[in-house]
This record gives structure tokens, sequence and C-alpha cells, in this order.
């Protein structure tokens, strides 16, 4: 399956949402770098999640153990 998720540019709508908000007197200074920092850690969670290989979780045989 192929999804057509762009990171970066999710990263760029969000961050562009932040300044708009700090504008318009939603967010002051400290609201915004507080912000800012959550949505970097948010971005650098999403990378590394998108960066790796998809595995199937094992299939459950009803004893409640992993399968092996």
């Amino acid at each position: 399956m192929t999804y057509n998720f762009d990171p970066d540019r999710w990263y760029e709508n969000h961050r562009e949402l932040l300044k708009e908000r700090r504008r318009r007197g939603e967010l002051d200074e400290t609201a915004f770098a507080a912000d800012l920092v959550e949505l970097d850690r948010r971005y650098a969670e999403m990378v590394r999640r998108l960066d790796g290989t998809y595995q199937l979780p094992p299939e459950d045989d009803g004893s409640g153990l992993p399968r092996r």
C-alpha cells in the first residue's frame, strides 16, 4: 500500500497555523514557542515511525503468549 503523505508539508502546514494564531493574538510568544517545541517533537516522532519498515504483529493463537 502506498500513501501520498508528505510529513514535511504536514509540518509546514501546522507551523503556518501556529504563526497565524500568534498573529491573531491567540498565542503569545511563550505559548507559540512551547507549541513549536511540541510540533517539532511530534514531527520527529512521526518521521521516526515513517522511516521504519512496517512489521505485522504476531497472530494471536489464543494462549495469551506471543507467537514465536
